[in-house]
């Protein structure tokens, strides 16, 4: 991270939609846009650069994900296809196709579940191990080239922020 960035940032297109808004209705208090406005783009230029990151392991980022889950997960790097689902809130119709496609890749291996006759189980590869841990690395490089426009201060400032927002839009589970 950058200890010597500008202390006010240039100008970008929120600030434009902004400035348009304040004149087409003054009436309006845009404080919301100009924070969901920054993120939404700061979602789509970070999404389209890790895109990039991961197809030189040619997955995709919901590749990457399915990867990522399984190894976080610990030895034996094994979930359900369920337990994926829900962890990366797809369907399981989403989740079958880049299950097809990983297995067809070599990077993971599905087989009978011992504890329920339904049941699959879903387990990284050797060579899915090997792929996952150089993409996270390439994924946390562009990452860490991007927070490079704050100061460490600032990052964690960020962070907490935006910690603190996720939780207040994030519905309580149903009975809570």
């Amino acid at each position: 991270m950058n200890a010597s960035r500008p202390i006010t940032p240039p100008k970008d297109p929120v600030d434009a939609i902004i400035e348009q808004w304040a004149a087409a209705r003054p009436d309006l208090d845009t404080a919301a846009m100009e924070v969901f406005g920054r993120v939404f783009r700061l979602s789509r230029t970070m999404g389209d650069r890790m895109e990039k990151a991961y197809e030189r392991f040619g997955i995709s980022r919901g590749e990457f994900d399915v990867l990522a889950t399984l190894r976080r997960s610990g030895e034996p790097y094994t979930l359900s296809p369920r337990q994926l689902s829900a962890t990366l809130m797809l369907t399981t119709g989403g989740m079958t196709g880049r299950l097809d496609k990983l297995e067809r890749a070599g990077l993971l291996r599905r087989s009978p579940d011992p504890h329920d006759r339904r049941g699959l189980q879903v387990t990284l590869t050797d060579e899915g191990f090997r792929l996952i841990d150089e993409a996270v690395e390439a994924g946390l490089a562009v990452q860490t080239e991007a927070l490079d426009a704050l100061d460490a201060q600032q990052a964690g400032q960020l962070a907490d922020l935006l910690r603190q927002l996720l939780a207040g839009t994030v519905s309580p589970a149903p009975g809570n």
